[in-house]
């Protein structure tokens, strides 16, 4: 049986060991049209994917204002966007930010932006509910 990947990083952060796996399987899998769309395929994760293009970074309270969804099922679909390394999450006091991978292809970027450019209607309920919400990270002390 080969050994894990994991087992190399013996005695580190498990969180940091998993930034590296991440990473490492990155560079070897890049993303495919198929991977793309397969991973934009939920209503939930392509509106907060379009979003998080919008705005540059969002947090799970804001997505879930946003989309008036439950933080479980945020932070799942949150999860799955980052396996697909479409987003990459950074952590920030109490809050983590999501925003689009730095090393999303250009193809990618582009293609969000389009969608997101020709769909405003579409985004517009959540755009407006995110505009309205109080106690957003950044612009102030509680974040709901």
């Amino acid at each position: 049986m080969r050994p894990s990947i994991y087992s190399r990083f013996s005695g580190w952060s498990l969180l940091y060991v998993n930034h590296i796996v991440h990473a490492m399987n990155f560079m070897i899998e890049p993303l495919t049209p198929d991977l793309v769309f397969k991973c934009l395929s939920d209503e939930t994760r392509a509106r907060m994917t379009l979003l998080i293009t919008r705005e540059g970074e969002l947090c799970v309270c804001e997505l879930t204002t946003a989309l008036e969804q439950s933080q479980p099922k945020i932070s799942r679909h949150l999860s799955q966007l980052r396996s697909c390394a479409i987003l990459e999450d950074r952590r920030q006091g109490q809050w983590v930010y999501y925003r689009l991978h730095p090393h999303l292809p250009d193809w990618v970027r582009e293609m969000l932006q389009v969608v997101l450019n020709a769909n405003n209607e579409w985004l517009s309920s959540d755009a407006a509910r995110l505009e309205c919400m109080r106690d957003r990270p950044g612009r102030a002390a509680i974040c709901g």
